[in-house]
């Protein structure tokens, strides 16, 4: 839409402009005149993300509004003195992220906090009209909450979609939604600029949008999969849980089902694909400049890395192996001297461990870049003058003047899993036809289920695609661009202070796992540098280590933790590492009770769950120390594979089982006793089987359906004693 200044002046007062019109107004680059101006419709894009995903849809938003006549004003949401929702006239998208067990994302803390104070009236944004897209993962209990609670909360404060709500599953693929909910936002956001103009022309709205005015909201294109799982609130109405786990196992499946040919690889297509006209993405714009400037002897650190809080250089005191050398996994406990820090933590508490890429792989991928010889040299960036990125801006995790071998190693996650934009940009650096067309099928819409076969679901990353497609020559330049910051991996804390003084210890599997592309096992990118750490000093009774040193950093504040009235009893869920918090639990309630001989302590229950009894049994000989005691006053133990004599199998697997055989006292502390229950470990499998042995042991014990069962857990939860820490 193109008019000259003095004509959109004539038809739009400024007041309208303002109102009626949030348009942005931007000097044409006509070379025929320099008077002509286009109109681009402006909306406020706000994010909320935890680990970035949030941010690089909201900028795919951002550029892809351009080519459809918008103009998007993009914030993070914590940025709050850059927009008022109060006083915003123009349209609002939310692109939303979860993390945690359901929290939003420490970005939307402030916002979140701010919008739920109940003293706001019911009309307090009654002119906002919005579209909402929620990330979040169904194998958790509360998917995409993060998204739910300001969703719930825009509505109660009287403002109205526009659009529909989108909910992205990353456990089938957040492409899968994200894709055709940015597709069909377009079209939402013309309708809702259209109505307004209409009702503007037609002399409808005198002054201010009419808060009263209901406009039924687009909905995002049918027929694309989109997880629905919903969060039952106490006041849901008749929801079924049944419905989640239908409509989970039928998104799994759908996306399965677009998987048919077993002939086809993560180079190789095959017809109807290899035949197809494909929809690739726009090639994203280049931001930035990078220029490689010889070291003169700077001296590099871990301090270098950004991080939220503070980071601490703690030496490793000990390493011993939980597990014996023929078990499935390898557990080891590590335990770090924090006396000469001011790291403080307490029982259920987890920390981050800071940790680099692999060595070997940051060696290949400079060599494939043909910059082994510039490995040590300082990499300055900035952003490129000529740039179309709207909004470009320097990553704020590649620290200043560091080496190129000190940016893969520590700043940048060369594990991440390549979203489709990065795939466009590396076909783009792609020299052999049949490489650029399978690169361009990966990234397409026709290509979408090869691109969960062989990229997402096989974890590929950045090394494998430039194995795999050898012509692929991208820039420095570009990886700096699409490449995440390099993510502190998280542990719960598997100590007491008061049992430990100055001592933090904490308990993991080595993740091991067979490469995609290469020959060989890779181990996870924390754990197997962990491992190595360990290597040297692991000795079978837990002898002194050298001083190895390992950057933590504390995480921020949560629930799980032991009751404040020690006289409440607790069950505890723990099976594999899970059992991490709780050896913290059992430590400090020893110490407690040491010190307090006359106070009543509630009763301590203790579910675990392992493979076999004489493989990968934790801490079993401190779990008799503590039921010996009477500090674990119950000790419940299921082993999954092993069998007991004269039996085919064990009566009970796994942890589940136990407590549906416990079903009556289960239900006694918790219902009866104000007890407080504690889950960790994966959410998976594990957190959702409990969560449904519990459901069916309070529908069995209380005699009620098994919705009632589900809200009255929804109320355990509310009032902190359903407590989970659980991960994927």
């Amino acid at each position: 839409m193109f008019m000259r200044e003095n004509q959109y002046l004539q038809v739009v007062t400024s007041f309208k402009r303002k109102y009626l019109f949030p348009f942005s107004v931007i000097q044409c680059n006509c070379p025929s005149c320099g008077t002509c101006f286009e109109v681009m419709r402006r909306f406020l894009l706000l994010y909320a993300t935890q680990q970035g995903q949030a941010k690089a849809i909201a900028e795919e938003i951002c550029e892809k509004a351009v080519a459809y006549g918008f103009s998007a004003d993009l914030h993070c949401m914590s940025e709050s003195d850059k927009y008022d929702l109060k006083t915003e006239t123009a349209p609002l998208v939310v692109v939303v992220s979860t993390t945690g067990t359901g929290d939003p994302p420490d970005t939307a803390h402030k916002f979140v906090k701010e919008i739920q104070d109940k003293t706001l009236p019911i009309d307090f944004l009654a002119h906002l009209r919005y579209g909402l897209l929620g990330l979040g993962d169904s194998e958790y209990t509360y998917f995409c909450n993060g998204g739910k609670v300001i969703d719930t909360r825009l509505e109660e404060l009287g403002a109205q979609r526009f659009y529909g709500t989108g909910h992205a599953d990353d456990c089938v693929g957040l492409e899968l939604v994200v894709e055709p909910w940015i597709d069909g936002l377009w079209a939402a956001l013309a309708k809702h600029f259209e109505s307004s103009r209409r009702e503007e022309m037609s002399g409808t709205l005198a002054t201010a949008p009419n808060a009263s005015r209901r406009t039924d909201p687009v909905k995002p294109e049918s027929g694309h999969i989109e997880s629905q799982v919903e969060l039952l609130r106490l006041d849901d109405s008749g929801k079924k849980d049944s419905a989640v786990l239908e409509q989970n196992a039928a998104n799994r499946s759908q996306s399965s089902a677009l998987i048919a040919d077993t002939e086809s690889s993560l180079t190789h297509s095959v017809p109807p694909l290899s035949h197809a006209s494909l929809n690739i993405p726009a090639l994203p714009p280049e931001y930035l400049q990078v220029h490689l400037q010889e070291a003169l002897g700077q001296e590099e650190s871990q301090a270098s890395v950004t991080s939220v809080g503070p980071v601490f250089q703690v030496p490793i005191s000990k390493a011993v192996q939980l597990t014996t050398n023929d078990a499935v996994k390898t557990t080891l406990l590590v335990e770090l001297d924090i006396s000469e820090t001011e790291f403080t933590y307490q029982p259920g508490d987890s920390f981050n461990v800071v940790c680099p890429n692999s060595d070997s792989e940051v060696q290949s991928l400079l060599q494939r870049l043909k910059l082994s010889a510039q490995r040590e040299y300082r990499v300055l960036v900035r952003i490129k003058a000529d740039t179309k990125k709207k909004g470009a801006a320097l990553p704020q995790h590649i620290p200043e003047k560091c080496s190129l071998q000190f940016i893969l190693t520590w700043c940048l996650e060369i594990r991440a899993i390549p979203k489709k934009a990065f795939l466009r940009a590396l076909e783009a650096c792609t020299s052999d036809g049949a490489e650029k067309r399978r690169l361009q099928e990966l990234c397409s819409k026709q290509g979408a289920a090869d691109y969960n076969r062989f990229v997402r679901d096989a974890g590929v990353c950045l090394l494998d695609l430039l194995l795999a497609f050898p012509s692929c020559r991208p820039p420095l330049s570009l990886l700096l661009e699409h490449l995440p910051k390099l993510q502190p991996r998280p542990y719960s804390c598997a100590s007491s202070s008061l049992s430990h003084p100055g001592r933090l210890r904490f308990i993991f599997n080595v993740v091991e796992f067979p490469s995609s592309v290469s020959e060989g096992v890779r181990r996870g990118v924390c754990t197997g540098w962990l491992a190595s750490l360990a290597e040297s000093i692991l000795l079978p009774d837990g002898g002194k280590a050298r001083a190895a040193q390992i950057p933590i950093s504390p995480r921020t504040a949560n629930s799980f933790h032991l009751p404040s009235d020690p006289s409440a009893p607790i069950i505890m869920v723990g099976p594999g590492t899970g059992i991490a918090p709780f050896i913290g639990f059992l430590q400090h309630r020893e110490k407690l009770q040491e010190q307090h001989p006359d106070r009543h302590f509630g009763a301590m229950w203790l579910f675990f769950g392992c493979r076999h009894r004489d493989r990968d049994y934790l801490f079993r000989e401190e779990l008799r120390h503590f039921r010996k005691r009477g500090i674990l006053t119950h000790l419940k133990v299921s082993f999954s594979r092993d069998t007991l004599a004269g039996e085919e199998e064990a009566p009970v697997k796994y942890v589940q089982d136990s407590l549906r055989l416990h079903s009556q006292q289960v239900a006694g502390l918790l219902l009866q006793e104000l007890g407080h229950i504690y889950v960790c470990g994966d959410a998976k499998n594990m957190a959702k089987d409990v969560n449904d042995a519990l459901a069916e042991i309070i529908s069995k014990e209380v005699g009620v359906d098994k919705l009632e069962a589900m809200k009255t857990l929804a109320t355990l939860k509310e009032e902190k004693r359903y407590l989970q820490d659980i991960w994927s």
